[in-house]
């Protein structure tokens, strides 16, 4: 049995400085730290004056941005429980943390190790009373049986997947009779098609039965299933320095890369294939295939994205919103009823900053045309032109529903916050 550790309430808790524009995230996994720090989380002292960043934040009309938890550090991907519970990963901190609010007020007042001694832990999925999560190379999934508040019970499902390098970050869902779980490229364009990575892999709930699913994906951190269907979807993100071939001087001139390739939203479906490393976007050859012997052939059969974000945006993680919870809570509007809030961590790769934002994909609500994404629409800004040029106040990582029907967002900098989103009218 893990060691029960509850996390201990500080009686303040100081706001981390900004972070700087345009920081690139580390290709590979994170160095584990010799302890782990300890998160304090006090509900007196969560005002805006103690996360200056979000009076600077550029939030649309009509809706209100707060501090649902203070910390944690290096907050991650997130998961809601069946009874409220918010799970939060921290990889660098090799753990997850159950946050729970007590009094139902949107603050999530009460911390605690719910698993520990996880390197490289990330995705989170909620079924049939587990706590599924994956870490680079294997699925876990915990379940709390004597009501501690923290697993009594971690059981290893899948061993042995590979997922060292870059882009380590390795999805999981888990449904009534599956596991989905996808790693993506170990460097930028790699062709790594005779390899287990850049693919989705469907496993029975036991861990056998692997199955290959979808081909072609660069880095899709999230998987879920659109609401009240079994469509699988994800957001993926685009490769950079395209134009290093074309003689662009990186990070001064470069304006085939600020243009190329879009961030993707994808429905993944069973056999197909979705053109990583070779083309972008709407088939657009990668400079550096445009001589590849099976071009043509790749494109032919590469399935374009069901929506395009700005280029470099990292659309890091989504979240689709639950109709039926939103019609009791009414938290957001109700024509958001089956749209999809999408993080955007924000671009490194960009003369431009692109992304550092929270925004909403609209899906048509007429199954008979189609039902597909047909808009974007930005929430929440999270960079801000300074005197001295872009200033980057926050990079979202995840965002999920929770039960009053509100959008919590993640961000791993500044330091680690989690931010609620709610509809407070014009």
């Amino acid at each position: 049995m893990l060691p029960l550790r509850i996390l201990p309430i500080l009686a303040a808790f100081a706001g981390p400085a900004l972070v700087p524009a345009l920081a690139q995230a580390p290709a590979t996994a994170p160095a584990q730290p010799d302890a782990q720090p300890k998160t304090g989380l006090d509900p007196k002292q969560l005002t805006t004056q103690l996360a200056p960043e979000v009076a600077e934040f550029i939030v649309r009309e009509g809706f209100e941005v707060t501090i649902a938890v203070p910390g944690p550090d290096n907050a991650r991907f997130m998961e809601v429980g069946t009874d409220g519970t918010l799970y939060v990963s921290r990889p660098r901190f090799s753990d997850i943390l159950a946050l729970r609010d007590t009094d139902g007020d949107g603050i999530y007042e009460n911390a605690q190790q719910f698993v520990e001694d996880m390197p490289a832990v990330h995705g989170l999925s909620w079924h049939d009373g587990y706590l599924w999560f994956s870490t680079t190379s294997a699925i876990y999934r915990a379940a709390d049986n004597d009501k501690s508040g923290m697993a009594d019970t971690v059981e290893e499902i899948i061993a042995g997947l590979p997922g060292e390098g870059g882009h380590w970050w390795r999805s999981i869902l888990v449904t009534d009779d599956h596991i989905f779980t996808s790693v993506g490229d170990s460097g930028n364009i790699t062709d790594e098609r005779a390899t287990d990575r850049q693919k989705i892999w469907r496993f029975s709930k036991t861990g056998s039965d692997k199955t290959l699913w979808s081909t072609g994906i660069r880095n899709t951190e999230k998987l879920r299933l659109r609401p009240g269907t079994t469509e699988l979807w994800g957001v993926d993100h685009g490769s950079d320095m395209f134009g290093d071939t074309l003689g662009e001087d990186r990070g001064v001139n470069q304006p085939f890369t600020d243009a190329f390739p879009p961030d993707e939203l994808n429905r993944y479906d069973q056999n197909a294939f979705y053109g990583h490393p070779f083309l972008v976007g709407d088939r657009i050859p990668r400079p550096e295939f445009r001589e590849h012997a099976e071009l043509l052939e790749l494109a032919g059969k590469t399935v374009v994205p069901q929506w395009r974000f700005a280029p470099h945006s990292a659309a890091n993680s989504f979240t689709f919103i639950d109709p039926a919870i939103n019609a009791k809570s009414k938290a957001l509007p109700a024509d958001f009823e089956g749209d999809m809030i999408v993080a955007q961590r924000g671009s490194w790769n960009r003369t431009t900053p692109s992304g550092y934002a929270i925004v909403r994909v609209m899906f048509d609500k007429d199954a008979k045309l189609g039902g597909s994404p047909m808009g974007e629409q930005t929430l929440v800004k999270t960079v801000v032109q300074g005197p001295e040029g872009p200033r980057v106040l926050a990079r979202p990582v995840d965002c999920v529903q929770a039960p009053d029907g509100s959008i919590l967002f993640s961000t791993d900098l500044p330091k680690g916050r989690i931010y609620r989103i709610r509809y407070v009218g014009k």
